[in-house]
């Protein structure tokens, strides 16, 4: 059998209950998804979205109604080892994913204050941009909720206020489109046993 189909065989049988479940019930809860939505999936090569980028995969075959979904790689700058990853790894998993180019890195690299959120930023906007240029009204990240209690306590801790990371967030800069978080509801220990257990090497930091 081919790895690809192994490894969604263990997200349906082995992750069943601590992947697969919640992000259908994620999905389903939070009315995340619509009939001919046009969903760009945001791949950074890591592994949270790498699996979410299967799990729309998988979940896209059985939907009970028409959805259209675009994988999308931007690559802000990485060495020529990081994109051969991300390439490798997509067709590892099936993933038929499109790459298009940014000089982020090149941009935040000489700046002193705040280049991590400057860079978040600047992704986010540019994955925006190149979706809504796909015909696509919404873009999927692959937040789990680990990254949601982080960033709550975060907000609190240093920010003295509560900043919660929601399933679903209307884009203020570029109209009709949406962000999604399909895996919501998923830890992230999860995400790691599932990435151990089918013996993937996913990015961990690219910067």
């Amino acid at each position: 059998m081919e790895k690809y189909k192994l490894i969604e065989r263990s997200i349906l049988k082995e992750f069943r209950r601590s992947i697969w479940s919640p992000f259908v019930k994620g999905v389903k809860e939070y009315k995340l998804l619509k009939e001919n939505d046009k969903v760009a999936v945001c791949i950074s090569g890591g592994k949270d979205s790498m699996l979410l980028a299967k799990l729309m995969q998988m979940l896209n075959r059985i939907s009970d109604f028409p959805f259209d979904v675009v994988y999308l790689v931007m690559d802000p700058g990485y060495t020529k080892e990081n994109r051969e990853n991300i390439v490798k790894n997509a067709q590892l998993l099936n993933i038929p994913i499109t790459i298009f180019d940014s000089n982020i890195f090149e941009v935040v690299e000489y700046v002193d204050k705040s280049p991590c959120y400057l860079c978040a930023r600047m992704r986010r906007g540019n994955l925006y941009a190149k979706a809504k240029e796909l015909g696509c009204n919404k873009i999927a990240l692959g937040h789990h909720m680990s990254d949601v209690i982080e960033t709550t306590l975060m907000g609190m801790l240093y920010g003295a206020q509560i900043q919660a990371m929601l399933p679903r967030l209307k884009s203020t800069n570029f109209e009709g489109m949406e962000l999604i978080r399909p895996m919501y509801m998923i830890n992230e220990e999860a995400v790691l046993a599932w990435r151990d257990y089918n013996k993937l090497d996913f990015l961990r930091c690219a910067c």
